[in-house]
């Protein structure tokens, strides 16, 4: 979703910046454009890294002995799972 933000604020911000010929007496426009168009980029790049670290597993391995002197080991598996659309 995060993605999908950043590609929307970077396209109202450019079509603000570039394709509106406006001069509001209140308010620069290409300045609010790129303005959009930067926060569109650094949401776009915090997207792109929070998808990636959601495909991340862990895995834990501990060995120990236990009071009658027996091996033991324990396997921890931790991933997440897909997102279906």
């Amino acid at each position: 979703m995060s993605i999908g933000t950043g590609i929307f604020l970077f396209v109202v911000g450019a079509v603000l910046a570039f394709a509106l010929n406006l001069e509001v007496s209140w308010i620069d426009l290409d300045l609010v454009g790129y303005l959009l168009m930067g926060a569109g980029a650094i949401v776009f790049i915090i997207g792109i890294v929070l998808a990636a670290r959601k495909r991340e597993s862990t895995t834990t391995v501990r060995s120990g002995v236990n009071e009658n002197d027996e091996n033991i080991t324990q396997r921890r598996t931790s991933t997440t799972p897909d997102e279906t659309l």
